[in-house]
């Protein structure tokens, strides 16, 4: 059978070295690309034949999964696969695997990282300091002893959840399973109640703009928001307004409803007290290093029977 890494997935030379020489004693071949590809045509020459695609945040529609006539098996190098047309390779009987769990404690660390910065004013300090002024009388705000409403409570929600404790905060959780030792409250109880909200939910059908326009009006006016999850959780046009109009009071987000690079006109990036960073919440050596070692595994895995991380 025919691999291919459609996209760079962040796996060094030697880790693809070392897959490809495993493959070879199995009879089957690897080719990797090591740019991005610009179209939905090439994305299909690429895949020609392969039986098997590796990828990252690549979309891949359902026009492109018909045209790749050989395809058998998906393995995502991310956690999230609605980039996927997921429907339509069910129809097809072909199998996708996610590498959940590579980026945990990455994420994790992140979502508190947001919460610190945006609480404390870390990167408005920094501008007022290379533009050789002082700190104009600011005051930040602390994390311990904050109420914090962790949204979805799987490995990374659990992971903040820690780390909260930690830092001597307050945790309520909104989730759709819910895990011990953990106190839950009704979605809108938890946004009325949390000086900070903190989102680790899979982007679905069900939680696509979970947090919307009328229940940001439920927050208090002097809470965050935290998103290390999928962007299209939240309504970014009406958060936007919520932080023009003091609805909230800051924000903190590593992903929004696009990849970067944004357009210039994108209502967050002219929001006050709004961090936004380019989707790196997985980014770290140690969480590439996994990836990689996960998304691998999953291919052997489906070449010896025994899948892992199956999501469809």
């Amino acid at each position: 059978m025919k691999i291919t890494i459609l996209e760079p997935i962040g796996a060094g030379q030697q880790q693809i070295d070392e897959f490809t020489a495993a493959l070879k004693t199995e009879g089957q071949s690897l080719t990797s690309f090591e740019s991005r590809p610009d179209s939905d045509d090439e994305i299909v020459r690429r895949a020609g034949s392969s039986d098997v695609l590796i990828l990252s945040n690549l979309p891949l529609n359902a026009d492109v999964i018909s045209r790749c006539k050989n395809l058998k098996m998906i393995s995502v190098a991310f956690t999230g696969f609605d980039q996927i047309d997921i429907p339509a390779c069910k129809k097809r009987g072909i199998v996708v695997c996610n590498s959940a769990g590579y980026s945990t404690d990455s994420v994790a660390e992140l979502a508190i990282g947001l919460m610190i910065a945006v609480l404390r004013k870390i990167v408005w300090g920094d501008s007022k300091t290379r533009a050789l002024s002082t700190r104009e009388g600011f005051l930040g705000t602390e994390l311990k002893g904050k109420t914090v409403g962790v949204i979805g409570t799987g490995a990374i929600g659990m992971q903040v959840v820690e780390l909260l404790s930690a830092f001597g905060c307050n945790v309520v959780a909104y989730s759709r399973t819910e895990k011990p030792g953990v106190k839950y409250l009704p979605l809108n109880e938890l946004l009325k109640t949390s000086d900070i909200v903190t989102l680790h939910t899979p982007l679905n059908d069900e939680t696509r703009h979970l947090i919307n326009r009328d229940n940001l009006k439920l927050m208090k006016s002097n809470s965050i928001i935290i998103n290390t999850a999928r962007g299209g959780v939240i309504d970014n046009d009406a958060l936007a307004e919520a932080l023009t109009k003091g609805v909230v009071a800051g924000a903190g987000l590593d992903s929004v409803d696009m990849e970067p690079p944004l357009p210039g006109d994108y209502p967050l990036l002219s929001a006050p007290n709004t961090i936004l960073i380019p989707h790196v919440g997985y980014a770290t050596k140690e969480a590439i290093d996994r990836r990689t070692q996960i998304v691998f595994e999953n291919v052997s895995g489906y070449f010896n029977g025994s899948l892992q991380n199956r999501v469809a």
